[in-house]
Formats: structure tokens, C-alpha cells, sequence
């Protein structure tokens, strides 16, 4: 795996290979690597001829200093991680390399960064748009490949592209679970053992919102959900949100729109976790 620290470099390596007509598919990630982020790769690797990787963490999507300070930083591993399902290349910048100057950029994304995420986390998606537009242009690649677990971003990455006319396809991959049926994240690591035994009732909480979307309206089927969770011991639901799965907009009722998505960030102790499941 060839290992890539500069933008010039980067840019150099990979319009080389696509003058040899090589497919490159791409995987934007944070580091801290974990089996979700190798599907993605393995994906990647079925569908192009070279795979690339990066690792960034990202200091502008982040609202909140001391979760950017506490994010899980693992470079050795996450090396082996990649060698081990055949990434061709790995792009690790410093934060200097990618933002030398202040970042002024300023995007409108309309309703679609005003709920959820959007809404307790101001900036946020600003600073993911702006990092997915430079990590696009670095690595001008055919194919990106997003997990659905941060499903509000993925619409965000998709609209940005569609603003900034990027010749790019985002293929959206499904969420991997542990046994458990938590989503896997990078955030998991900070997780206590008795943590992880707990955190597993976000998803089944959600597997019973689904099962029980003829049976309750809407606004019960929130209020139920956000009670169940309420009485996990260490757990407060910061949203629980029922939305279309295009402009992520909350719906009175399942059936007003043909596709629907179950959405909840909730914080166990002092980490906190998102996941989601479609309805219908």
C-alpha cells in the first residue's frame, strides 16, 4: 500500500493512474477503522481497479472541542487494517496540508442541515461538505463509497455534489452491525464494558419501531421509542426523528411519503451515538 501524505503528491499519483484508463474508487474516512469501514473498501475493491483510503480528522465538523480532542486516533492499526483487505493507497494529511488558510466556505443546503444532526450540532455539516469537496478534488476518484449509519450526511455529501457539479458516483453502503445489533462507529471504542452491553437497545429499539409502524401513528411511535430508551440506564435521547429518506423532513405519517427513515442520536454516558432504519 502506498502511503501519501501531500495533496500535490496525491493528485500526481492518482490522475497517473486514471491516464491509464484505472478505475479508482474511493473511501473518505476518520481513522479509527473498524469492520464497516473495510466492507466499504471491500467494496471499492470489487468495483475498481485501485482502491484509495483516507484518514483525516476533520476539525471543522466538529462543534464540540472536547470531542474532537477524545476522537480515537489508531494511524499503526488502522495501516495493518488497510493492508489487510489490499488498499492500494492510503492519503493521511496533516491539518496544515489540508487547510493552510482559514476556511470561509459557506454552503446552503436548505432544509436538509437544519434537522437532526443539523440541529444540535451547528457547523457540522458545513465543515463535512467543505473536507469531502477538497478530499474529491484531491482524489478525483469514479466511485466514493459512504456507510447509511450517518445517513443525514450522506444526503449532505450527495447535495454537494449535485451543487458543485462533481463528476462523481457516491454509492451508499448498508450499515454493519456487531452480533449485538449495534451499529459499528468509530465512537464505540470509548465505550465502558457495561456500556457496551446497553448500547445494543438503540438498534433493537429502532427493530421494534418498524415492526410496530401499523400499530401506532407517528407521533406515538417517537414518544414510545424515546421512552424505551429513556429507561436505559445511562441513556439520553437527544432526538428521535421520523423522516422522509430524501429531504429528511419529519412526517406526520408513514404513509405521506413512499419512503421513510427512523433516525435517533442518543448519549450513552459521555459518548454519543447515532443510528437509523428505514421504514418503508
Amino acid at each position: 500500500m502506498k502511503i501519501i501524505k501531500t495533496i500535490a503528491e496525491t493528485q500526481s499519483y492518482i490522475n497517473a493512474l486514471k491516464a491509464e484508463n484505472k478505475s479508482i474508487g474511493f473511501v473518505p474516512t476518520m481513522g479509527a477503522l473498524h469492520e464497516g469501514h473495510l466492507e466499504l473498501l471491500k467494496r471499492s475493491k470489487k468495483e475498481n481497479d485501485i482502491s484509495v483510503c483516507s484518514i483525516f480528522v476533520n476539525p471543522i465538523q466538529f462543534n464540540n472541542p472536547e470531542d474532537l480532542e477524545k476522537y480515537p486516533k489508531t494511524m499503526k492499526t488502522d495501516i495493518e487494517k488497510l493492508e489487510s483487505v489490499g488498499c492500494d493507497v492510503l492519503f493521511a494529511p496533516e491539518v496544515n496540508e489540508m487547510y493552510p488558510d482559514e476556511v470561509s466556505k459557506e454552503y446552503d443546503f436548505g432544509g436538509l442541515d437544519k434537522v437532526m444532526e443539523g440541529k444540535f450540532r451547528p457547523g457540522h455539516f458545513n465543515g463535512v461538505a467543505v473536507v469531502v469537496k477538497l478530499l474529491f478534488d484531491i482524489v478525483p476518484a469514479h466511485n466514493a463509497y459512504f456507510g447509511e449509519k450517518d445517513f443525514q450526511q450522506l444526503a449532505i455529501v450527495n447535495e454537494m455534489v449535485r451543487q458543485e457539479k462533481i463528476d462523481i458516483s457516491i454509492r451508499p453502503c448498508p450499515i454493519i452491525r456487531e452480533k449485538s445489533g449495534l451499529a459499528m462507529s468509530s465512537r464505540n471504542a470509548r465505550l465502558t464494558d457495561k456500556e457496551l452491553a446497553i448500547a445494543p437497545l438503540i438498534y433493537h429499539t429502532l427493530f421494534a419501531v418498524k415492526n410496530k409502524i401499523h400499530e401506532l401513528s407517528v407521533a406515538e411511535l417517537k414518544k414510545w421509542a424515546i421512552n424505551e430508551l429513556h429507561q436505559v440506564e445511562g441513556m439520553e435521547v437527544e432526538y428521535f426523528e421520523i423522516v422522509d429518506t430524501v429531504k429528511l423532513q419529519p412526517v406526520n405519517s408513514i404513509h405521506e411519503v413512499e419512503h421513510t427513515v427512523a433516525c435517533v442520536a442518543a448519549f450513552l454516558g459521555k459518548v454519543r451515538l447515532i443510528d437509523n432504519i428505514r421504514l418503508s
